[in-house]
C-alpha cells in the first residue's frame, strides 16, 4: 500500500496531508478557499487516491502561500507514497471535454520538475480563488514530485470549466502514471537505470 504523510510548517502556512494511492476518492480537505478545496476534491475523486489536506495559512495577506505551498505538500506526498517508483508507468495523459471546454495534460514521473502551463482564464477570480495561482499551484507540486507536467487547455467559455477541467485531466494522468505494471514491479522506469 502506498501510503504518506507529512507536516510541513513555515512563517506562512501550516499544512498536514496524508496521501493514499491506492484509495476510494475519499477526502477531507481544507484550504480556507473554497473552490480550491473543490478542485483538489475532484482531483481526489477522479484520481481514484485517499487525501487529507489541512492548510492554515495567511490567507489575511494572499492566497499565493497557501495554493503553492499545498501544490508543494501534494508533490512531496505523491513523491514520498512512491518511493523509488519502481513498476510505474510514469508517464501519463488525459483529455476531457467539459462541457463545451476542452483541456489535455500530460505528464511524466522522471524525476525531473517542468510546467508547461496554458488555462486561457482571462478573469482574476473564479470563485473565491485566485486564478494566476493554479499555476503556482502546479509549479509547486512538479518541483516537489519531480514530475514535468504540460497542462493546457484547447478552447472553452466557462473560466471554471477551465480549470475543472485542468484539475480533472491532471487527476486521471496521475492515475496512470501512478499505477503500475506487475510485468515491471522490479524494475525502474527508465533504460537509465535512475529516473
Amino acid at each position: 500500500m502506498r501510503i504518506a504523510t507529512l507536516q510541513r510548517d513555515t512563517k506562512e502556512t501550516k499544512i498536514a496531508g496524508k496521501l493514499k494511492i491506492e484509495g476510494r476518492g475519499k477526502y477531507d480537505v481544507a484550504t480556507g478557499i473554497r473552490f480550491f478545496d473543490h478542485m483538489l476534491e475532484l482531483f481526489t475523486k477522479h484520481g481514484g487516491v485517499d487525501l487529507q489536506i489541512k492548510a492554515n495559512g495567511d490567507l489575511d495577506v494572499d492566497q499565493h502561500h497557501t495554493v503553492e505551498d499545498v501544490g508543494i505538500v501534494l508533490g512531496q506526498l505523491f513523491a514520498k507514497a512512491l518511493g523509488e517508483r519502481r513498476g510505474i508507468n510514469r508517464a501519463g495523459y488525459f483529455v476531457l471535454p467539459m462541457d463545451e471546454t476542452l483541456a489535455v495534460v500530460a505528464l511524466d514521473l522522471g524525476g525531473r520538475p517542468a510546467l508547461v502551463y496554458k488555462d486561457l482564464v482571462r478573469v482574476r477570480l473564479v470563485g473565491d480563488l485566485q486564478t494566476e495561482l493554479v499555476e503556482d499551484f502546479f509549479g509547486g507540486f512538479v518541483n516537489h514530485a519531480g514530475a514535468n507536467l504540460h497542462a493546457r487547455v484547447l478552447y472553452g467559455r466557462s473560466n471554471h470549466h477551465k480549470i475543472e477541467a485542468i484539475f480533472k485531466c491532471f487527476a486521471r494522468a496521475m492515475k496512470f502514471a501512478c499505477s503500475t505494471d506487475r510485468r515491471l514491479r522490479d524494475q525502474l522506469p527508465s533504460t537509465k537505470g535512475l529516473l
